[in-house]
């Protein structure tokens, strides 16, 4: 058993989100039309969907049909306290019908998008929750197929020699690294 398949998902989550919002709070003012690892997508538009996500993942657990790469509203001024608000009503919400959305797929998303973010930044994954990363790989190893990948993901790309768990989830998220 790897050390991720020990952890309570909802656990995982919680610390995936915080993981994220701490990120986001790192993000300086000015960098928002930067280029991130997902192709076509400035930092801004990153932020943008990593703050919709959560409630995405609470309306598709309601049975709402979602596109994910449909354009998302602005972050606003505050996306840490944003995307900290819609977590805490996903988190909420365990136990009832989010039991339709696979916990493992919400960290995997974010776990994908943590690495983007960080990287936008300029920032290591070295010193990030790596279990978060395992989880969320395990999950798109078993779920993630050549014939579904698109449009989210690309193809999936060689991980660097040494790579850690995100720089791994990444490359087979399609990010080049």
């Amino acid at each position: 058993m790897s050390p991720a398949e020990g952890v309570d998902s909802v656990e995982l989550l919680a610390r995936a989100i915080d993981q994220l919002e701490r990120l986001l709070a790192e993000m300086p003012p000015g960098r928002a039309t930067r280029p991130t690892p997902c192709s076509d997508w400035t930092l801004a538009d990153l932020v943008d969907h990593i703050v919709a996500a959560p409630d995405r993942f609470l309306r598709l657990a309601r049975g709402e049909d979602i596109d994910w790469s449909a354009p998302t509203l602005s972050a606003g001024p505050d996306p840490a306290g944003a995307f900290r608000a819609s977590a805490e009503e996903l988190l909420a919400s365990m136990g009832s019908s989010q039991a339709t959305v696979p916990v493992d797929w919400q960290i995997a998303e974010l776990a994908v998008h943590t690495y983007d973010l960080a990287r936008a930044l300029d920032r290591s994954t070295r010193d990030l929750d790596a279990e978060v990363a395992e989880r969320g790989f395990a999950f798109m190893r078993e779920n993630l197929t050549p014939e579904n990948r698109e449009p989210a993901f690309g193809p999936q790309q060689p991980a660097p020699e040494g790579a850690d768990s995100y720089e791994r989830i990444a490359a087979f998220a399609g990010r080049r690294s």
